[in-house]
């Protein structure tokens, strides 16, 4: 009887064990090699040329070109208000009467008294011209006619006295009716009619007027910046403030941008030793008079225009410990860590005052896969397509 030989699955087991890890060993590493055989692609582009202004920022206030404290100049009691509180107001508007009675009565009083002593004038001129004919004739003696041209002199001065008062008289009937000096906005009134005003001398303020068209807004530039722009005037790279028209632009606090647009019209003459600040002052139309004074705003001023600056993307640009810096990709398709100076931002793009060439091609995707000293696949970026996705 011959015995069969049986053979186990499990005796085999070690053996398929071994040839499987074997497989798997040999395709990973394979699939490793090939993996770091190929080198990550990254989008690359050239910095864009373009001509840029450089822009200084500030924080500024607003305040009206003129503003002006109406007050009584006559005593009287207040008898009229003409004016809405808070409204605009026109050169010239009749806004306050005080009591006239009073001044018209001594307005007609100082001319009467003109009259009375224009008749004196005539009267003491007859009387010289006859006393100076008999003094001719011998009918007459010498103290009489001085007597007369003494009243004739004295006469002639008081006419000049009188018409004097007829002057200050009818000054202090105007100053009765208190009229705006200006096209502006008047503030609520501070006294009400019928209360005695301007009594013993004391000028009352009745109200306050403020021209907000145009309208100043103030700010302050650094030591720093004024150095900056003193030194491009001293290199004719940049006018100075006496020299040009300088343009301004402020926004609200709510406003996208600087929207609205005036002119620099002031600057201090001197440094404030306690802040290192210089004052600026730009003037502003206010057609509407929407914006009034006192409001904070951001004010922004060219300092510096770049006919041939490089921009490139603001994501393109890292900071490290040692500073900005961008990553570009060489001739032989290594990537290198450049550091720049940025300048301006423009949009989206940043200005690159030093570090960069036109002819770099800098990282602007993919820069997690762009290692310094690593090989990389450049892909040129498609220009065309960028701008559209950025509108």
């Amino acid at each position: 009887m011959v015995r069969r030989k049986q053979y186990s699955v499990f005796a085999e087991f070690p053996l398929l064990i071994a040839v499987a890890v074997a497989f798997l060993c040999a395709t990973g590493c394979k699939s490793k090699n090939i993996a770091e055989s190929v080198p990550p692609e990254v989008t690359v582009a050239n910095p864009d040329i373009q001509s840029v202004t450089d822009y200084l920022e500030f924080t500024g206030n607003t305040v009206s070109t003129d503003s002006v404290s109406l007050v009584a100049r006559v005593e009287g009691y207040l008898e009229k208000i003409h004016f809405v509180d808070g409204r605009p107001v026109k050169k010239g508007q009749l806004l306050f009467t005080i009591q006239q009675d009073q001044y018209q009565a001594q307005l007609q009083q100082a001319k009467a008294q003109v009259a009375a002593q224009k008749a004196a004038v005539w009267h003491s001129t007859t009387e010289l011209a006859r006393y100076t004919r008999l003094l001719a004739q011998d009918a007459a003696t010498q103290t009489e006619v001085d007597h007369w041209r003494y009243e004739n002199e004295s006469s002639e001065a008081a006419l000049k006295s009188a018409e004097a008062q007829v002057v200050l008289a009818q000054l202090n009937l105007d100053y009765t009716t208190i009229r705006a000096p200006f096209d502006g906005r008047i503030g609520r009134h501070l006294v009400d009619p019928g209360n005695l005003v301007g009594a013993m001398g004391q000028q009352t303020t009745l109200a306050e007027i403020d021209r907000i068209d145009p309208l100043y807004v103030y700010f302050t530039i650094s030591e720093r910046d004024l150095l900056r722009i003193r030194a491009r005037v001293q290199a004719k790279e940049t006018p100075s403030f006496q020299n040009r028209l300088i343009p301004a632009y402020f926004g609200l606090l709510n406003e996208q941008g600087y929207p609205h647009q005036g002119r620099v019209d002031f600057a201090s003459i001197s440094v404030a030793p306690t802040t290192g600040t210089l004052q600026l002052r730009a003037i502003f139309p206010n057609d509407d008079l929407t914006i009034l004074p006192g409001l904070f705003v951001r004010v922004r001023v060219p300092a510096q225009q770049h006919k041939e600056a490089l921009l490139i993307p603001g994501d393109a640009v890292s900071f490290d410990q040692q500073g900005e810096y961008v990553l570009v990709v060489d001739d032989r398709n290594i990537v290198q860590r450049r550091s720049v100076k940025t300048g301006a931002q423009v949009g989206d793009r940043l200005v690159i005052d030093d570090g960069l060439s036109a002819q770099d091609r800098v990282v602007v995707e993919g820069l997690l896969q762009a290692i310094p000293g690593r090989e990389v696949s450049p892909q040129l970026e498609n220009k065309s397509a960028a701008s559209a996705s950025s509108s």
